[in-house]
């Protein structure tokens, strides 16, 4: 499963002896990197939410085989359905939180309370000793979740009033009371096996990679988000005294929240354990959100099926088959020649653009940031490849793909090739 390479990262602090815990703080974590291919890297947000399904699907396919192939079992939550709050901030399921919020903002990805508590944090916070460590004022925080509840959605919510432990402190407290834990109920004990099962970090990440293919669109967002912040938090370790130990072990037992009559012993057996998967979720992350690329394949490959079924079953249609017997004679008459785009040479459109579509002949080096820079030369003569102040990308749309924010580096040919019936647009890339 050729996921990710590694690269020899040195390692320049000296052992300090007289500390036990030294390389559990400082752990050796060497440099890995994603192969990129010819078709270049997509993430997450990159695909269309029917080939994510897929690729979910898929991942479970694959974490299945890779368990099996450790010698280790896949083990699985039953899934209980669990009611939340209908409406408010807290305490409310995330898919009810943006679908709520998608009225207000359409195409949001991220609870907006979740979204601006990670705002006031990186805007103030990032350089307050101990941020996430030590705790706000719990009556404050108590006033402040009772006031953000009444005000929020009406805009007069004052944030200037709240401190930043006490931000800290409703964060924490936002993940905390989620019906359903951030990173699922469903898959806690595979996140748990692939730490105590598994020994080689590079398998850690394999799993890992695919544990965060399948979780829930909204709870994989969201976390992406919240990883963001807290590796800006531990770049800024050298003011706020917050490195990767020090937050891992603190925001840990807020994500892998365990239940029942047993929860507290649990979760105290697990710490060191959720604590390290932090560690890999925040060193990490670039690598994580990335789709491998040979689920891609296997979401074309699914996608050219479904395709070949459909019109095998069109065949069958009595109707069609009428109108292929009228049309016998038809077809032994000479056909006029048509116009074809030739192979190689793609059309582009570009509806936010002054000239809205240009045919382009591909060769093994042209890439989609040559795409871009040809249409951005064309039409604005200007200094950055944005219409509006959107950042522009090429899409690939149809064909075996639903829809693919394409990497500038990926080699247009390529693409092509593997999907010579698709269209390719020029629009802003989704947020």
């Amino acid at each position: 499963m050729p996921l990710i390479k590694n690269a020899w990262f040195k390692f320049k602090k000296k052992y300090n002896s007289k500390d036990p815990q030294f390389f559990e703080k400082h752990v050796f974590y060497h440099k890995f990197i994603v192969r990129k291919s010819r078709f270049g890297l997509t993430e997450v947000g990159d695909l269309s939410p029917e080939d994510m399904k897929k690729i979910r699907y898929l991942s479970l396919i694959e974490l299945t085989a890779f368990y099996d192939a450790l010698g280790v079992e896949l083990k699985r939550n039953r899934v209980e359905r669990v009611r939340g709050r209908e409406n408010g901030l807290f305490g409310v399921p995330l898919t009810v939180l943006l679908e709520n919020d998608q009225k207000k903002v359409p195409g949001i990805k991220v609870p907006l309370i979740f979204q601006k508590l990670l705002l006031k944090l990186e805007e103030t916070g990032l350089e307050t000793e101990g941020i996430l460590r030590v705790p706000g004022s719990a009556s404050r925080v108590k006033n402040l979740h009772q006031e953000l509840e009444a005000k929020f959605y009406d805009d007069t919510f004052d944030w200037d009033q709240v401190r930043n432990n006490d931000a800290a402190g409703l964060l924490k407290m936002f993940i905390r009371e989620l019906p359903s834990p951030l990173f699922t109920v469903e898959y806690l004990p595979a996140f748990i096996t692939l730490v105590e099962k598994i020994s080689k970090i590079k398998l850690q990440l394999q799993a890992l990679h695919l544990l965060i293919m399948l979780m829930p669109e909204a709870n994989r967002d969201t976390a992406k988000a919240f990883l963001q912040f807290l590796k800006k938090v531990v770049a800024n370790e050298g003011k706020n005294k917050m490195n990767l130990w020090n937050v891992s072990m603190i925001v840990a037992p807020n994500l892998f929240i365990y239940k029942g009559k047993r929860a507290n012993q649990q979760e105290m057996q697990a710490a060191a354990t959720t604590a390290h998967i932090v560690r890999l979720l925040i060193r990490y992350q670039d690598i994580l959100w990335t789709v491998p690329s040979f689920l891609i394949s296997q979401v074309r490959k699914m996608n050219e099926a479904a395709m070949n079924n459909s019109k095998r079953q069109l065949m069958f249609d009595k109707g069609v088959r009428k109108l292929l017997r009228r049309k016998t004679m038809e077809r032994e008459r000479p056909e006029r020649p048509e116009s074809d785009i030739p192979e190689g040479v793609i059309r582009v459109y570009a509806p936010l653009h002054s000239k809205v579509s240009m045919a382009i002949q591909l060769n093994s080096q042209t890439k989609a940031k040559d795409i871009l820079a040809r249409f951005h030369c064309e039409n604005s003569r200007g200094s950055s490849q944005n219409v509006r102040g959107q950042i522009q990308s090429l899409h690939e749309i149809g064909g075996n793909i639903g829809q693919h924010c394409l990497d500038p580096d990926a080699f247009m040919l390529d693409v092509y090739r593997a999907n010579p019936q698709a269209e390719w647009v020029i629009k802003p890339k989704a947020s």
